[in-house]
C-alpha cells in the first residue's frame, strides 16, 4: 500500500483507538471475507480448502467491506447508524437493507450533522479491528482506492459518498452524488469513481483528484451494483426496478443494450477476461450466466435468494450468499453447478477477495 498507516489517536470516537500499523508484507492469498451483517463479525474463508477458518468479532451490522490492494488490511463499514458507539436499533422484522432505504430517499448531501457511521479497519493477519474510524452515517457498500490511499463508502442515508484518509484516518471530503447512492467502482485509470443512485435512475461520475461529480448518467429504474469491463467501455448496472442487468457505454453515457436476470436483481460479477457476466435473481431464485460476444444465456435455479456474488480471481469460481439463509454457495463458473455450500454465522453481505 503506497500510504502505510501511521501511528495515531483517533479523534471523535467516544473511546479513541491508538493503534501502530506498520507496512508489513502480504499476507496469504486465496480467502475470502464476508461481512456477517447482524450477526457482528466477518467471516474468513480459505478457498482453497473451501472452509471459515476465522470470524473477526468486534463489528456492529457490517455490510460493506474491500480489501487494501496488497490484502494487508480489510475496511469494512457498519450499516447501523451509531451514537455515543451505540448502534441505533431497527424495527423487529426489517432487513438491514430495507431500513436503511427508508432513510435513503433524500437528496442531501452526507452531512456532519448526520447519525455517525463506523468503518472498521481490519488487519488481516492477526484478524483484529486494528482502528474505528467515524464516517457521517450508515455505511452501505466500500471501496479502496487502487492507490491504497482512501476508503470510500455510500450513504443511503446521507444522498452521497464519503472518502476518508486511511493515513491519516480523517474525513477528506463528502460528495453528493444522489438519493439512495448503493454502489462504487473505479476506473481502472484511476481517475475516475462511478456511484449507482438507485433513488432516481443515476450513475455519477466523480473525479478522483477533485472529488467533484463530473457528469451524471441518466440510465432510470433503480441502479445498484456495477461492475466494470476490463477495458472501461462498459459498464454493467443491475437494475432492481425491471429486473435487467443494463450495459451502459461510459463513452455516451448512453444504455446500450439489457439482458433480463429475473426479479430483484442483486450480485453481478464479470469473468477475468471481460466476456462472461454473471447475475443474482433474488425473486427468481436464479444464477444467470451471459457469453457477451454472442449473447448465449445459461440460467440456473439456485435457492433460497442467491444475494451477493464475487468471481474468484484464481479460478474463476463463483461465490455466491443468500440472503435467506447463513451460506455461501461456491459454483463452477461454466456449468453455474452447485461445487460445495460454505455454512456462516450470518448473512453474507459484499464479498471481498484476495486478488494475488
Amino acid at each position: 500500500m503506497k500510504h502505510p498507516f501511521c501511528k495515531r489517536w483517533l479523534v471523535g470516537l467516544t473511546i479513541s483507538v491508538t493503534m501502530s500499523l506498520p507496512l508489513m508484507a502480504a499476507a496469504d492469498t486465496g480467502r475470502a471475507y464476508v461481512p456477517m451483517g447482524t450477526a457482528d463479525s466477518v467471516g474468513v474463508i480459505d478457498l482453497e480448502s473451501r472452509q471459515v477458518t476465522a470470524s473477526i468479532t468486534g463489528t456492529v451490522n457490517t455490510h460493506g467491506s474491500a480489501l487494501t490492494p496488497e490484502g494487508r488490511y480489510l475496511v469494512a463499514g457498519s450499516l447501523s447508524a451509531h451514537k455515543g458507539q451505540e448502534p441505533v436499533s431497527r424495527p423487529e422484522g426489517v432487513t438491514e437493507d430495507e431500513h436503511a432505504a427508508h432513510h435513503g430517499g433524500g437528496t442531501a448531501a452526507v452531512s456532519e450533522d448526520s447519525n455517525t457511521g463506523l468503518l472498521y479497519v481490519i488487519d488481516t493477519a492477526t484478524n483484529t479491528i486494528a482502528r474505528k474510524l467515524e464516517v457521517p452515517g450508515p455505511v452501505h457498500h466500500v471501496l479502496v482506492t487502487s492507490d491504497g490511499r482512501y476508503a470510500v463508502s455510500t450513504h443511503p442515508m446521507g444522498g452521497g459518498i464519503s472518502v476518508v484518509d486511511l493515513d491519516s484516518g480523517k474525513l477528506v471530503k463528502s460528495v453528493a452524488t444522489g438519493p439512495a447512492p448503493n454502489f462504487i467502482v473505479e476506473t481502472d485509470d484511476g481517475q475516475s469513481l462511478l456511484v449507482s443512485n438507485s433513488g432516481n435512475g443515476t450513475i455519477s461520475e466523480v473525479d478522483l483528484e477533485h472529488w467533484f461529480v463530473k457528469r451524471n448518467l441518466r440510465v432510470g429504474g433503480g441502479p445498484e451494483h456495477m461492475v466494470l469491463a476490463p477495458s472501461n467501455e462498459w459498464l454493467y448496472v443491475n437494475n432492481g426496478a425491471s429486473g435487467q442487468v443494463l450495459v451502459v457505454e461510459l463513452s455516451s453515457g448512453a444504455v446500450a443494450a439489457t439482458y433480463e436476470v429475473g426479479d430483484e436483481p442483486h450480485g453481478v460479477g464479470l469473468s477475468d477476461d471481460g466476456r462472461i457476466l454473471y447475475a443474482t435473481s433474488k425473486g427468481s431464485n436464479r444464477i444467470v450466466r451471459i457469453e457477451l460476444a454472442s449473447g448465449a444465456r445459461h440460467s440456473v435455479t439456485l435457492a433460497p435468494t442467491p444475494y451477493h456474488l464475487a468471481v474468484s480471481p484464481h479460478n474463476g469460481q463463483l461465490l455466491v450468499t443468500s440472503r435467506s439463509e447463513s451460506k455461501l454457495w461456491v459454483l463452477d463458473p461454466e456449468s453455474l453447478d452447485i461445487i460445495d455450500e460454505i455454512p456462516l454465522k450470518g448473512i453474507g453481505h459484499q464479498i471481498s477477495l484476495e486478488s494475488h
